[in-house]
Order: C-alpha cells, then sequence, then structure tokens
C-alpha cells in the first residue's frame, strides 16, 4: 500500500496533487485505506478519557478524515473534468463505500453524544465567533444527517444515503454521453451560410480529427451548439440542433427519467424521516431564504416583472422576423437567429464583432491584472506543478505587496470527450487547518471554451468572456479565504450566498476601465473601440425579461421537484410542464430539461437554483456601490475582501453583508440594474 502515491505525502510543489503519478486503479485501496484510517481517528476521539472540549472533539472531528476527504477530491473532479469508463465504473464502488462511511459517523451515537456535551456546554468554553459557528454547524450537521433518530430511520436513512451516492453520477454521465454521441455533419458548404468564421473554422478542425476532410462536424458542446443556433441560416439544421440538444438524457440509452423519479423520492423520503414536510424544507433551514415560501415569493415577485417584458421581447422578435419575411410564428431554435438579427438592428452591433478582441490568452490576463488592481493578487504559470491534461495551467498565486504565497489556481478551457459541459469553480484542498498548520487553496476553474483552430487563436465569445469573471470569482472567493477550518473556507457558505463573489465579477467586464486591460484585436493590436463598448453596455438589458424569465423558471421548476409529493409523479415530462407553465413562452417541443438538469439532480443547487437570482439582487447592490465610489476603490475593495471573501462560511452572510454595506441589500437593485425598475 505504500507505494500508493494517493496515500503518500504529494511530491508536487505545495502539496498539488501529482496528476502525472496517480493511475486509475489507485483510486480504490486508496479510498478503502484513507476510510480505515478515519475509523481509527473518529475511534480515538470515542476512547478519550478526558472532558469532551471544543479541541478534543469538535476539532479532532474536523481533522478525522483530511486524506479520505483529499482522494474523493482528487476523484471527482477528474470524474467531471477527466471522465473515462473506468473511472465512471469507480464511481459505483467508491459512492457507497463513502456514503457508508459517512452515516457510520453521522450515526454513532457515542460520538454524537461527545458533541452534544460539548455543544451543551458550549458558553463554558470562551469559544470565539469562528469556533462557534464550527461547533454549531457540527452539532446541526449530526441532527441533520439523523442523530436524534430511533434504530430503524437510522438504518433507512443508511439506505437511502447509499442508494444516492451512484443516483447524482449515473445521472451526470449519462447527460454527458447523450450529448456525446450527437454529431451534426454537414457535407454541404451552403448549409454553412450564416455562420462566421471561426465556427466555420472549429467545425471543419472537429472533423478533420475524425478523418471526415471536407466536412464539418457541429457539436452539443456550447462553443459550437451556441453560434449554429445563432447564426445558421438553414431553418431546419437550426430546428434538429436544438431538438438534440432538449433531448439530451431523454428517450435514448441514456435515459435519465427513472433517475430523476429515484432522486426525488429519495430526497422526499429523507426529510420526512427528519421531520420537515419537504426536501425543500430540509435544505432551505441552512439557507438565507429559509422557507420554500420566501423563495416562491422571491421567484414570482420577479416572474411578475419579466413576464410582461417577455412577452413584449417576443412580440417584437416576431415583429421583426415578419418583416424580414419570416412567415408562421417564431419557434425556440429561430429565438437566438432573430434575436441576434434583431440586436444588430437596434445597436448597430454583431456579438461576432467583438470575438477578435478577445483572444484568450490576452483575456485571462487581463483578468489576473483586474484581481491585481483590485485585491493585490499576482499570478504566476507553474510548469512544475503537474495537471491532468496537455491543455490544462497551473499557476501560483502571491499577494503582490509581501509575495507571500496565497494558493494555487489550474485553468482548464477547452472541450473534449469525457469532460461534462459547462463551466465550474472546484477544489483540491480548502484554506485551512492541517495537523497545526493552516494550508493554502488549491482550486481549479473548468470552463468549455471555443478552441484555438489552425488559422486562429481561441477566440471568446463576450458569453465566454464573463463566464471567465464568473468562475474566477469563485475561484477569488477561495483564494483570499483566511479562516482557521477549512470546512468554513472560500465558497463553503450558505449556498444562496455563493454565487455573489462570482455574479459580481461579471459587472467588471462591461466596463471600459477594465475592458482596456486585455480587450486588443489579435490581429492588429487595436484597441476596443469605445462606441463598440457603449454598444455593449446599451445592448445590456436586450431582452433582459426572456433572460430572467428563464432563469426564474429554472428556479421555481427546482422549488416545485422538492416542494411535490413523488407519490403523485410518475412522469418527468408531464410534471416538467405543470412546473413551468407560468414562466414558459413555448410549449415543450423537446423533451424536458430535467432530465439533463445536473444542477440539481448531480450537484448542489437541489431546492437551491433560485439562489442565482438571490445572489443577482445581492452582486447588483454591491456593484452599485463599486460605481458609486470608483472600480478599482482600495478602501471599497479591501472591505469586501475582509468583511465578505476572506470570512467565507465563519460568519452568517447576512451578517458579514450588513458589516460590508452598511445596511441589508436593497431588493430593488436588480430590477433597477435591469431597467424595469426606475432607477
Amino acid at each position: 500500500m505504500t507505494d500508493n502515491i494517493l496515500l503518500s505525502n504529494s511530491p508536487a510543489p505545495h502539496g498539488a496533487p501529482p496528476f502525472d503519478l496517480i493511475k486509475e486503479d489507485d483510486y480504490l485501496p486508496a479510498v478503502t485505506a484513507a476510510i480505515e484510517m478515519a475509523r481509527e481517528n473518529i475511534e480515538a476521539i470515542k476512547a478519550n478519557s478526558d472532558a469532551p472540549t471544543f479541541e478534543n472533539v469538535v476539532v479532532a472531528l474536523e481533522m478525522s478524515s483530511l486524506k479520505l476527504s483529499r482522494i474523493t477530491s482528487i476523484f471527482y473532479n477528474q470524474l467531471s473534468a477527466a471522465g473515462t469508463d473506468k473511472l465512471e465504473a469507480l464511481a459505483e464502488e467508491l459512492g457507497p463505500l463513502n456514503a457508508n462511511f459517512s452515516s457510520d459517523v453521522s450515526l454513532d451515537e457515542d460520538l454524537f453524544a461527545k458533541v452534544k456535551a460539548v455543544y451543551e456546554a458550549r458558553e463554558t468554553f470562551g469559544l470565539n465567533v469562528e469556533q462557534h459557528t464550527l461547533l454549531e454547524d457540527t452539532y446541526i450537521g449530526f441532527v441533520r444527517s439523523g442523530a436524534l433518530l430511533d434504530d430503524d430511520k437510522k438504518a433507512r436513512l443508511r439506505e437511502i444515503s447509499q442508494e444516492m451516492s451512484t443516483l447524482g453520477p449515473n445521472f451526470m454521465n449519462n447527460a454527458k454521453k447523450s450529448a456525446e454521441k450527437y454529431e451534426l455533419i454537414i457535407e454541404d458548404e451552403a448549409d454553412l451560410a450564416g455562420l462566421p468564421k471561426s465556427a466555420i473554422e472549429g467545425a471543419k478542425m472537429a472533423a478533420e480529427e475524425k478523418s471526415l476532410d471536407g466536412k464539418w462536424i457541429f457539436t452539443l458542446d456550447y462553443p459550437s451548439f451556441g453560434p449554429f443556433l445563432t447564426y445558421a441560416d438553414n431553418r431546419q439544421l437550426r430546428e434538429d440542433m436544438w431538438r438534440a440538444f432538449g433531448n439530451r438524457a431523454y428517450k435514448d440509452e441514456f435515459d435519465n427519467s427513472g433517475i430523476v423519479l429515484d432522486v426525488v423520492r429519495l430526497r422526499d423520503e429523507k426529510a420526512k424521516l427528519l421531520g420537515y414536510n419537504t426536501y425543500a424544507d430540509f435544505v432551505l433551514e441552512r439557507r438565507m431564504a429559509k422557507t420554500p415560501d420566501t423563495v416562491i415569493e422571491f421567484s414570482e415577485k420577479l416572474a411578475a416583472a419579466y413576464r410582461p417584458a417577455a412577452e413584449k421581447d417576443l412580440k417584437d422578435l416576431q415583429a421583426f422576423a415578419n418583416e424580414l419575411g419570416f412567415e408562421g410564428d417564431i419557434q425556440p431554435w429561430d429565438v437566438g437567429y432573430y434575436s441576434e438579427k434583431l440586436k444588430q438592428k437596434l445597436f448597430d452591433y454583431s456579438s461576432e464583432e467583438l470575438r477578435p478582441y478577445f483572444q484568450l490568452d490576452k483575456v485571462l490576463d487581463g483578468v489576473f491584472t483586474h484581481f491585481s488592481k483590485l485585491f493585490g493578487l499576482s499570478f504566476k504559470a507553474a510548469e512544475n506543478i503537474p495537471t491532468w491534461h496537455k491543455d490544462v495551467t497551473a499557476y501560483e498565486v502571491f499577494n503582490e505587496e509581501n509575495d507571500k504565497f496565497v494558493g494555487v489556481l489550474y485553468a482548464d478551457f477547452y472541450p473534449r470527450t469525457g469532460k461534462k459541459s459547462g463551466a465550474w469553480k472546484t477544489s483540491y484542498r480548502d484554506q485551512g487547518l492541517e495537523h497545526q498548520n493552516i494550508l493554502e487553496p488549491i482550486v481549479a476553474i473548468v470552463c468549455n471554451f471555443t478552441k484555438p483552430t489552425k488559422e486562429t487563436p481561441s477566440l471568446l465569445s463576450f458569453g465566454e468572456v464573463t463566464t471567465l469573471f464568473h468562475e474566477m470569482g469563485h475561484a477569488i472567493h477561495a483564494l483570499l479565504s483566511n479562516v482557521t477550518y477549512a470546512s468554513h473556507s472560500g465558497t463553503s457558505v450558505l449556498w444562496d450566498f455563493v454565487e455573489l463573489p462570482s455574479q459580481v465579477q461579471e459587472n467588471w467586464a462591461y466596463k471600459k476601465e477594465t475592458l482596456d486591460l486585455f480587450a486588443k484585436h489579435y490581429e492588429t493590436g487595436e484597441e476596443i473601440p469605445e462606441d463598440l463598448i457603449n454598444k455593449v453596455n446599451n445592448a445590456k438589458n436586450f431582452m433582459v425579461g426572456m433572460g430572467g424569465l428563464r432563469q426564474v423558471g429554472f428556479g421555481l421548476m427546482d422549488i416545485r421537484w422538492h416542494t411535490a409529493d413523488p407519490a403523485t409523479i410518475d412522469d418527468v415530462a408531464a410534471f416538467e410542464d405543470k412546473a413551468t407553465e407560468d414562466t414558459r413562452l413555448f410549449p415543450r417541443l423537446a423533451g424536458p430539461m430535467s432530465t439533463s438538469f445536473s444542477h440539481i439532480f448531480a450537484g448542489g443547487y437541489a431546492a437551491g437554483y433560485y439562489s442565482y437570482k438571490w445572489a443577482e439582487v445581492l452582486d447588483a447592490d454591491t456593484f452599485e456601490l463599486f460605481e458609486e465610489q470608483g472600480l478599482y476603490n482600495q478602501e471599497i475593495a479591501k472591505k469586501y475582501k475582509d468583511e465578505i471573501l476572506s470570512k467565507g462560511g465563519s460568519e452568517p452572510p447576512e451578517v458579514l453583508y450588513k458589516r460590508f454595506r452598511g445596511r441589508d441589500a436593497d431588493p430593488d437593485a436588480l430590477l433597477r440594474r435591469e431597467g424595469l425598475l426606475a432607477a
């Protein structure tokens, strides 16, 4: 076992994962051994004859399974970013192993008795704010995991956890494989009409990689799918592509319908075992929103503002399409196409005009400069830190003022087989205490951006630029963490607060002062023209009604899945139709979104998807302050870093926000920003 690299101290700089040495066969024996180490640590806590204290129970428990957490974080991150058939099979084995161990800990009566003893005597220990939060989180975590249940209910809860441990990875893999199997192969060059050069080159390269010279391949990866839906003149092919996207993991060999129903049923049963009316009640108890009613009221208030705006957007789009000679009713596969043309008419620019100014390398350098100006950080590429793929770059992050090492950041930007779609930030090690030392974070941002071609470097769409700012916002939240305990680190905050640091960063991407840091033409070096920046800002709220209604609809669908009685649901599509009827502008013309909605069925957003909009209110309110005081005002940036970013989950988010802003968030800030409410 000693030759298993996952069980040894990593030889890589900063203790980063030794990706160059890890073999797939290492995971199962490493996880098994790490679970045994953790069990021994738990037994030592229980066997300690000293009176229970914060240190010998709560801190010891926090430290008890660090090795296991490190190994499983590597495994599950690789499953998402570099999945293989072998890793997917391993997930079927590792999920129940981990779930069983977690149940053993959370349902251990003797261990809980020690935690409870410390919790009940908490006022006698002189705990600081962080310690008090850790103790409360630990105690509540045991209770919410079933520590107060009788033996029969504990046994059933354990079974549920084991079943759930494989459903999420299976859902994600089905969605990924269903998307990967679709290819639109174009043989007639006339079918490329309307498409920008960058999309055509990417499709040509994709075909050449499969020895289909003289053809073009479009896939459901967003850098391929997005431009096709936006620009392709061939309406039938747009429809084919749209339907393929909408049918992911529905009524094919990767159908997720059964998994959706199983997940919802098991979540509901778990909630009821623990004494909650619904799974949403269980989840929201530990959120800023607190209750499903609050979420529904918040979402319906937004929907009431977005619905008439969305209906007007669609009416305007229909009239514009008719002007261009289109006959019949606009369909979903027409929306992106005619929206882009209407935007060009109204604001006198095309989204593709921006792309030459957004060369990925330069954008990334500019984003790094942006965070240097805001928070005094520097980023240095580190070739000596191993990565999981040749396209991935590792960076060492430093504090410019004192050259102190802050953490490691990996950047993984391009689509590939085995990598799930979308963009995300993840962690390989959270900042915090480990064996008497405070260790720095090791984090990654993983995206699916436009790949370089033989003719051009990677040129990003403006949407991809804002995505980069967004994911870097999450990464900076983790990198600037300054807490004692890793379970409070960075993004380990209440879920409806976690999107504030990411979403607020998107605002800077619209500002000339920030764009001037990186937006230069990849061929001429010319800075992005000011009038083009102005056009982008003028168009910022274009179709905001349709976009806002769509996002609120996802949140309401999520909350309705998790407040419904699963016994009444036997058809995923029929349930989704009912759940979204008040936020849809079109009937459902493909499969239900639920079967590929990984955020809520294979991620952490169950009963929490509303948090994107919830956090948008916070981010709009936050950025108003920067606009008032200066985009790079050092006093405001320092206060934001010190009161929000560095504190992680060590204090309640409403306390942190009020300390930063001097008041609670203004709930109307978002609608003001979107032009749906007068300033």
